[in-house]
C-alpha cells in the first residue's frame, strides 16, 4: 500500500500524507472507505503511531479524511477533498501573487500571465 523512502529528505508523516493523497485522488481508496487504525498502520510501516496520527490529522484538515468518534477514520467524499485542495491552491496562488508584486511584477503582467496560462490549459484539454 505505502512504501516509505528513508533517503527522502521530507519527514515521514509528509511522505505518508502524499502517498495517501495519491491513493485517494487516484481512486484506490474510495469515499467512505475505513482507513487502517493509527496503531495498525504504524506497525505496518514500522513508524511511531504519532507519525500516523499527524498524517491523518493533516489529511483531515485538507478534507481527505473525516473521523467518526469511536469508529475510526474514513475517506471523505470527493467533493470535500476537492474543496480542500481548491482552498490550498488558492492560498498558494495568493502567496505567489504577493511575492510577485513585491518583486515588482505589475498587476497587468500578472493578468496577462493568467490569461495565457488559461488559454494554454484550454488548448491542452481540447487537444489543439
Amino acid at each position: 500500500m505505502i512504501l516509505l523512502d528513508y533517503r527522502d529528505k521530507r519527514p515521514i508523516y509528509e511522505q505518508v500524507v502524499d502517498k495517501l493523497e495519491h491513493l485517494i485522488v487516484g481512486g484506490a481508496l474510495e469515499p467512505e472507505t475505513k482507513m487502517p487504525s493509527v496503531r495498525s498502520l504504524a506497525m505496518e510501516l514500522a513508524v511511531n503511531p504519532n507519525t500516523i496520527q499527524r498524517a491523518y490529522a493533516q489529511l483531515e484538515q485538507e478534507g481527505y479524511l473525516y473521523t467518526v468518534t469511536g469508529r475510526g477514520n474514513f475517506v471523505a467524499p470527493e467533493s470535500e477533498w476537492r474543496e480542500g485542495k481548491k482552498r490550498e491552491v488558492l492560498t498558494a496562488w495568493k502567496k505567489a501573487t504577493l511575492q510577485a508584486l513585491d518583486a515588482g511584477v505589475t498587476a497587468e503582467e500578472l493578468s496577462e500571465l493568467l490569461r495565457q496560462m488559461i488559454k494554454e490549459s484550454n488548448e491542452e484539454k481540447s487537444g489543439v
